[in-house]
């Protein structure tokens, strides 16, 4: 409590420098309330914010909750005090987050999601992938490559992270539809990295050694995705065990080129935050805006994965 308490009051201090900064420039302020800092796709979606605001003349603060759910509704609670124009959340807990935003709507403030829908939600518009679509997506091309690539038989493990709505809804596309599949699939255990990369190695690495004839990976996040490649790369398993998962790194794209990471889902996170941005330009406008904002994804794999070699160097 402490923590969150230390936190909100540094998200406080920089929405009052910032709002007072806008009321003299009359600009609007939009506010990011985001997940953590650590996972480069979260600051995809900033970049991407910011290169919008900037654009349209709007200032923009940053809340970073560092992965604690109660400190988003403390946030959304400070910004609807500092009368910020709108809000973009990328929740943790989509359906505790709930009441803050339904606070928000009643102030007037405009709220969109990104990344994590929020179930009958009270947020204007959705930002994102249909998580449990695109986990289908993968698990589809995962079953086929087993059947193609492994003879038709795999063991896998799954590092997910338990207290994220929208990665739990990965893991049930992708077990979906690998049992659709009919392949000779078994799941093994799923460990939690917790979004958080240290964690995710450390369970990865669990998981490898209390399963030795693994012969596959599932990693629902970036974190986990580091964590998998690390602990492959770490125990010498790069010859027995195929990498699948979500959010390119350039760790991921080494694995891919040395055969053992063989997908991963790729998202447009700075396409998210530009998008969800410009949403609430349109608001403020007084012009509508959709409720649901696809943004597609890409798998990818060897044959592709040149196309998103510049955006790690």
């Amino acid at each position: 409590m402490g923590r969150t308490r230390y936190l909100l009051g540094c998200a406080a201090a920089v929405v009052m420098t910032l709002s007072a900064s806008a009321s003299s420039a009359f600009a609007d302020t939009f506010a990011v309330v985001t997940i953590n800092q650590q996972a480069l796709f979260f600051n995809q979606i900033n970049e991407g914010a910011n290169e919008a605001a900037k654009a349209a003349g709007v200032d923009l603060v940053v809340f970073n909750a560092n992965n604690v759910p109660s400190a988003q509704n403390d946030a959304i609670e400070t910004y609807i005090t500092q009368k910020v124009d709108g809000i973009i959340l990328i929740a943790i807990d989509v359906n505790g987050v709930k009441p803050a935003i339904t606070a928000a709507k009643n102030a007037g403030i405009p709220v969109i999601a990104i990344d994590a829908q929020i179930p009958e939600g009270d947020n204007v518009s959705f930002v994102g992938v249909d998580n449990t679509k695109a986990g289908g997506e993968i698990g589809k091309f995962f079953a086929d490559y087993v059947k193609n690539e492994m003879s038709g038989t795999a063991k896998v493990g799954v590092i997910g992270a338990l207290n994220s709505f929208i990665q739990n809804q990965r893991l049930d596309g992708f077990k979906a539809a690998v049992e659709e599949s009919g392949q000779k699939i078994e799941f093994l255990n799923t460990v939690d990295g917790q979004n958080v990369q240290d964690v995710a190695l450390s369970a990865a690495e669990n998981l490898m050694t209390a399963n030795p004839d693994m012969t596959a990976l599932y990693a629902t996040g970036e974190p986990a995705l580091l964590g998998a490649v690390s602990a492959v790369t770490s125990q010498g398993r790069s010859d027995s065990i195929k990498v699948f998962g979500w959010d390119l790194t350039k760790s991921a794209i080494d694995g891919i080129d040395q055969g053992f990471v063989t997908a991963v889902i790729q998202q447009d996170p700075a396409g998210e935050g530009k998008a969800a941005v410009e949403a609430l330009v349109k608001l403020k406008k007084g012009e509508k805006i959709d409720p649901i904002i696809n943004v597609p994804v890409t798998i990818v794999t060897k044959e592709n994965v040149d196309d998103y070699r510049d955006m790690f160097k």
